[in-house]
């Protein structure tokens, strides 16, 4: 790998160790929380919709777990804001391996893909697409 791959595994350190919009929101539109049972990942997601009902307007994220998920969450919290629910919802494994900027080996997609699921899911809770999920959960093939 060259140095482009480097570049971005610092970016994922940094982002571990850094994380943006760590925390909980005061007042969120919706929250969910999820885990990576394979991993012991866990992750809260808070997001706000601005008054259009639609549009993210703030992200934050909290929990524990390995460099990918946190990374990927931060990263993920950065990424939102703007974005739509339809945005969000379109989102696939595709989108967070880019972002991330290296190859995620399939174990460690599952880590990858919390942070979204999460929201994704969250979103459809508040959307009443979905009518009962407690936690969110990366197991099967679904990711």
């Amino acid at each position: 790998m060259g140095g482009g791959s480097d570049m971005y595994r610092q970016q994922i350190l940094d982002h571990y160790k850094n994380p943006r919009n760590y925390g909980e929101l005061d007042a969120p539109t919706f929250s969910h929380t999820g885990e990576n049972p394979s991993c012991g990942d866990t992750l809260t997601v808070d997001v706000g919709l601005a008054d259009d009902g639609e549009t993210i307007e703030s992200v934050a994220f909290s929990g524990d777990g390995c460099a990918i998920s946190q990374a990927s969450a931060s990263m993920l919290s950065e990424r939102l804001p703007g974005m739509t629910l339809d945005e969000l919802d379109a989102m696939d494994t595709d989108d967070i391996t880019e972002m991330l900027g290296v190859d995620i080996s399939p174990m460690r997609i599952k880590c990858a893909v919390l942070a979204r699921q999460v929201a994704q899911d969250g979103a459809k809770l508040y959307e009443g697409d979905v009518d009962d999920l407690d936690v969110t959960k990366t197991e099967g093939d679904e990711v």
